[in-house]
């Protein structure tokens, strides 16, 4: 194939926390690059997942959730969400459909229009939402002016996002692609452990998850003579009081957070997996640059 016959472009995926950025991604990439819990603000950093379509490299960008930020990790968090537009040839708002234009979408689009930025609108979650109520709020986007075009989707099933797929294929300009045909995502492994750690730590955990909670991996050991891979991670809490909480009575809740994740883990390095959790407690470590860095974000000086 020759690069003239190629294109290649990003596609920024924006929206309010759980409209189902990540589940869209994971569905577009055919394989789990981000994590998916029912708790709002899951996504912290920028995902990115790679897909071919013909003869176009579609190169996503998954992105926090954007609300209006109270917290310094909130800011960073928001601050990555608007940074993953910047250098997009398409940007795709996902709506959720059973929440309508709610204020944080509106203040998205709001933003959008300052940026005087169209996208293309994913209107998801549709199979939720009776057909008929549909169509009054496509009308609704389209007030502003801003939508190129709406889509109506089902991330989760899958419905409409082979249209979309397409029509994001012909919108990407005429390029070499910038990753290996089979390359689906450039997160690192030891970023995506730390993920996938997490994500269990949310599911588990439900309303009793401690703000702020950070899962780093500290070490990734290739143990070659066992075909396998010791992982060592931190979880960081910032009070005294969330140890017990991830803890669990005798450790039994760490110990089951660590054996989900540790069978993820094994299905992703395709071998086994040696994970060992340790809780720390950091009580600054919200305003620590350095944490902010492992997350990939920028940290916020105010």
């Amino acid at each position: 194939m020759t690069e003239s016959a190629t294109s290649c472009g990003f596609v920024a995926l924006l929206g309010a926390p759980n409209a189902g950025k990540s589940t869209l991604l994971n569905a577009v990439v055919g394989a789990k690059v981000s994590i998916v819990t029912p708790k709002v603000q899951t996504t912290r950093t920028r995902i990115t997942g790679i897909r071919i379509v013909d003869t176009a490299q579609l190169i996503f960008v998954d992105t926090p959730g954007i609300f209006a930020p109270k917290r310094r990790l909130e800011r960073a968090m928001v601050e990555a969400a608007w940074a993953g537009l910047d250098g997009a040839d398409v940007a795709v708002l996902l709506i959720d459909a059973t929440h309508g234009v709610d204020k944080n979408t509106r203040r998205i689009l709001e933003r959008l229009a300052e940026k005087e930025r169209p996208v293309v609108v994913a209107l998801n979650k549709v199979d939720k939402v009776a057909k008929h109520d549909l169509l009054p709020l496509a009308a609704t986007i389209n007030e502003g002016g801003l939508t190129d075009e709406i889509f109506m989707i089902s991330a989760l099933q899958g419905d409409g996002v082979d249209d979309l797929l397409t029509y994001l294929a012909g919108r990407m300009p005429p390029e070499p692609w910038l990753y290996p045909e089979d390359q689906i995502s450039d997160v690192p492994m030891r970023m995506m452990a730390a993920e996938i750690t997490r994500e269990k730590l949310f599911l588990a955990l439900h309303q009793e998850l401690p703000y702020g909670l950070s899962v780093e991996t500290e070490m990734w050991t290739e143990i070659e003579d066992e075909d396998a891979v010791r992982i060592d991670q931190i979880i960081y809490v910032a009070k005294d009081g969330h140890k017990p909480i991830v803890l669990g009575k005798g450790g039994q809740m760490l110990k089951r957070i660590g054996t989900t994740a540790r069978k993820e883990l094994e299905t992703i390095v395709g071998g086994r997996v040696h994970l060992f959790l340790h809780v720390k407690v950091r009580p600054n470590w919200l305003d620590e640059p350095a944490r902010y860095r492992e997350m990939g974000l920028e940290f916020p000086r105010q």
